[in-house]
């Protein structure tokens, strides 16, 4: 430092100022009033300066102007006092390190991960009524943030914590873009979320985000790899845990048996999913679940179990159960209505399956979410039964959304 002051090696001192205080390169940026870009091209020696703007950025960083100085023919081996370097680098490296100075580093305390937590639990129940669009930049954006914030606190006390709440910003983020049929970047965030979870050392947190992983799998017609991930979640969760989380897990590892035609296995998960609900006595669901997992919620996944396993009969009776209940969201409401559609059609009621079906894509144009078009295609592209009005008025639709 007392070198690149006796030199006026800008390059050198930005760096060295950024690397006492543990900034990153944005926020050097911000405190001596310049882009990211340009700051990088000044530290990689691409971008020269006038001096003003040396004067400009010294002032700004409170390093005394007196001590730099522009470098002559001599060279700094020959004009440079070693003895006055060395009292350079004392004073800049107090100013760099100064209290008050701008931008203070952010440092973690006991109440870091519950800030960052209460940020996406009010953005997780913004989806039920939002488009998952409207959401996505900001999820990202608290994904970003806990992301460094973790990255500073890693060799605190506060780290675990963190990381939980860096996994369950990510898990949500993925959940959007899977909604917003990203599949690419949802698996990234979800192994992010995994990741994080790990690091956390929470098991129920773990099983939660491989189970969101395994049903994110089993959706995108992985199911093997669905059922492996929802086994090695409950291998992590192991037995005497929370009813809701039990009762969750079951139907993860339910779908991916029904979706690979193996119904007695996902019949007898859906039976450990309902003895589950009925232990938990109205009990809160333990974080990171958000919302309580009813008796309800166990007939939809019995119904879509139905669907894959191609009962028809038994699919719409437990429709019949899950909307008797608590009314789901509109987004989850819409996909179960896909999946009722395709047990009327099994069961040769055309007519009710097409308006189910048109009444899904409807809610999905109207939150913007591909996830729910592309399963209404789906049906659509799988019925293989006689013409008719509702089939060409479903036609008409998916071709409108196409220039929506």
């Amino acid at each position: 430092m007392a070198r690149a002051l006796a030199t006026c090696d800008l390059a050198r001192v930005l760096e060295e100022v950024r690397l006492a205080r543990g900034w990153s390169q944005g926020e050097l940026a911000r405190a001596v009033g310049y882009s990211q870009s340009w700051v990088s091209r000044v530290v990689n020696r691409q971008q020269s300066l006038t001096v003003d703007q040396v004067r400009e950025i010294a002032g700004r960083l409170g390093i005394p102007i007196h001590l730099l100085r522009f470098a002559d023919s001599a060279g700094p081996e020959r004009g440079a006092d070693p003895t006055r370097r060395r009292e350079f680098g004392k004073v800049v490296a107090a100013a760099a390190l100064a209290p008050g100075a701008q931008p203070p580093r952010a440092e973690a305390d006991e109440g870091t991960a519950q800030t960052l937590r209460a940020i996406t639990g009010g953005q997780r129940r913004l989806d039920a009524a939002s488009p998952s669009r409207d959401l996505a930049r900001g999820a990202v954006a608290h994904v970003e943030l806990t992301g460094r914030t973790l990255a500073r606190a890693r060799r605190t006390p506060y780290a675990p914590g963190i990381a939980a709440a860096a996994s369950e910003a990510a898990g949500f983020a993925a959940w959007l873009h899977a909604d917003m049929d990203d599949a690419g970047s949802a698996r990234g965030y979800y192994r992010t979320a995994v990741r994080n979870a790990r690091f956390a050392r929470d098991p129920l947190l773990g099983a939660y985000m491989l189970g969101s992983l395994a049903a994110f799998e089993t959706d995108t017609e992985d199911a093997a790899s669905g059922l492996a991930l929802a086994d090695e979640a409950a291998r992590l969760l192991g037995s005497g845990v929370h009813p809701t989380a039990a009762a969750w897990l079951a139907c993860m590892r339910a779908m991916a048996h029904a979706t690979l035609g193996d119904g007695p296995a996902a019949d007898a998960q859906i039976a450990a999913a309902e003895q589950a609900v009925e232990r938990a006595d109205n009990t809160d669901p333990p974080w990171p679940w958000v919302f309580p997992f009813t008796p309800a919620k166990v007939a939809g996944y019995r119904a879509l179990a139905g669907v894959r396993l191609h009962r028809p009969g038994e699919a719409r009776a437990a429709f019949a159960e899950a909307f008797g209940g608590a009314r789901p969201s509109a987004k989850q409401g819409a996909a179960l209505m896909v999946e009722l559609a395709g047990a009327h059609a099994d069961a040769g009621d055309v007519d009710e399956a097409f308006s189910l079906a048109a009444e899904a894509l409807r809610i999905g144009v109207h939150f913007r979410s591909d996830r729910l078009i592309s399963r209404v295609r789906r049906f659509r592209r799988s019925y293989r039964g006689p013409g008719a009005r509702c089939v060409r008025e479903l036609d008409e639709q998916l071709t409108a959304t196409l220039t929506a």
